[in-house]
């Protein structure tokens, strides 16, 4: 399995420039592609080809006055920057004739300076290599400090070198991992995702959302209206925007420590986790979109997902239109309506409801169902043995 983990960099000035600059020709490179091959659909003539495209924006354009200042930058982040776009008008076609599965995808927009996300990657083509001392060592550049937080499992195949938008800078090292699979434990758990509690267990446990958008307003509103007040194009108003993505980043590193934490743990004590597959854009077009976005469910899912395959763990989604809330989980009866200000019930069985909990309960009925029938268990009864005077029908019987 390919993985991706990122350490914090911490460049010199000298090194910031270097990156600025890779940065700024990459963009270039990407720019001038996507609008060569605009300019071609406009006029009518044929698509431009991966090898020409190549050739006309990187080799041919450093001989030229206007774009000879590439060779200042590793070749390989300019081919890299062009496989990009290529990679772009691949899944926008393949969206446009329904190969792609989910949404569906625009066409390759152009990079700017001020996009929150600044980007180059280097492959092993360009010999980038970590340093006895630990730092990272990139073609071009230099010897850029690392903290490593880890150590690495096997050598990585790439290394993407990424600014955000409070001026960090990070290293996305692609390595690929073969992981132990935990000891196998009996335990099974269905989990049912909410705003009240983050995560409610089919065993009756209930994860609190830790709200750490909302804890966090009073210090981003502040930001934003010191930043608000600063004349536009001046220092101080790069200062405080700098401010306002810190504090908004520091929200978002919050947040994905804690769901690799709670992951971690529910894939350790779990063999097999089920969840409800739920349709979060949708949801984030309400009223509660706020607290829809702040609870961060497609992340966390994503991360139960890759360790439950990394750890050998079972993971299993259910279909979001299954009626989880409104099924009763001892009998089987299932409720005509069942709305959000309804947190108790009683089936008329006589068994009384916590709404999640039992949410939860079918969930992990349904998974532990799905998984059988997919593993080639009975969907139906076993057909039984005919008796022999049912074997036929008697003469004359029509």
């Amino acid at each position: 399995m390919w993985l991706r983990y990122n350490f914090r960099l911490y460049p010199t000035h000298e090194q910031r420039v270097a990156l600025a600059r890779a940065f700024g020709c990459a963009r270039v490179v990407f720019n001038d592609g996507l609008r060569m091959r605009q300019d071609a659909h406009a006029a009518g003539r044929p698509y431009i080809s991966d090898g020409d495209l190549s050739k006309r924006v990187i080799t041919e354009a450093k001989k030229t006055l206007e774009r000879s200042w590439l060779g200042e930058v590793s070749a390989v982040v300019l081919q890299q920057a062009l496989a990009d776009l290529n990679l772009a008008y691949r899944n926008f076609f393949k969206s446009i004739i329904g190969r792609r599965k989910g949404p569906k995808v625009a066409p390759p927009r152009f990079r700017s300076k001020r996009d929150n996300r600044q980007a180059i990657r280097f492959t092993r083509n360009a010999r980038f290599s970590i340093t006895a001392d630990g730092s990272l060592r990139l073609p071009k550049i230099g010897d850029v400090p690392v903290r490593w937080s880890r150590s690495l499992p096997a050598e990585p195949s790439s290394v993407t070198v990424v600014k955000d938008a409070a001026g960090r800078y990070f290293a996305s090292l692609v390595v690929d991992v073969s992981g132990d699979p935990l000891p196998e434990t009996t335990s099974e758990v269905g989990i049912d995702l909410g705003l009240s509690h983050f995560a409610v267990m089919s065993d009756g446990r209930k994860v609190d959302n830790p709200r750490l958008l909302r804890r966090a307003e009073r210090r981003l509103r502040k930001a934003q209206q010191a930043l608000s007040r600063k004349a536009p194009g001046s220092a101080n108003r790069a200062k405080a925007r700098v401010k306002v993505a810190k504090a908004h980043a520091s929200v978002t590193d919050r947040r994905r420590d804690w769901a690799h934490k709670l992951s971690t743990r529910i894939i350790r004590e779990n063999q097999a986790v089920y969840v409800e597959d739920l349709a979060v854009k949708g949801l984030a077009r309400t009223r509660l979109a706020k607290s829809v976005y702040d609870s961060g469910w497609s992340a966390f899912v994503a991360m139960l997902e890759y360790k439950a395959a990394l750890y050998g763990r079972v993971f299993h989604r259910i279909d979001r239109w299954f009626p989880s809330s409104k099924l009763c989980s001892e009998c089987g009866a299932l409720t005509a309506s069942m709305p959000l200000s309804i947190r108790q019930w009683t089936c008329p069985c006589g068994a009384v409801h916590d709404r999640d909990v039992n949410a939860a309960k079918n969930i992990l009925a349904a998974g532990r169902a799905e998984r059988l029938n997919a593993c080639g268990g009975q969907v139906r009864p076993p057909h039984q043995v005919a008796q022999p005077v049912e074997a036929g029908s008697l003469r004359g019987a029509a």
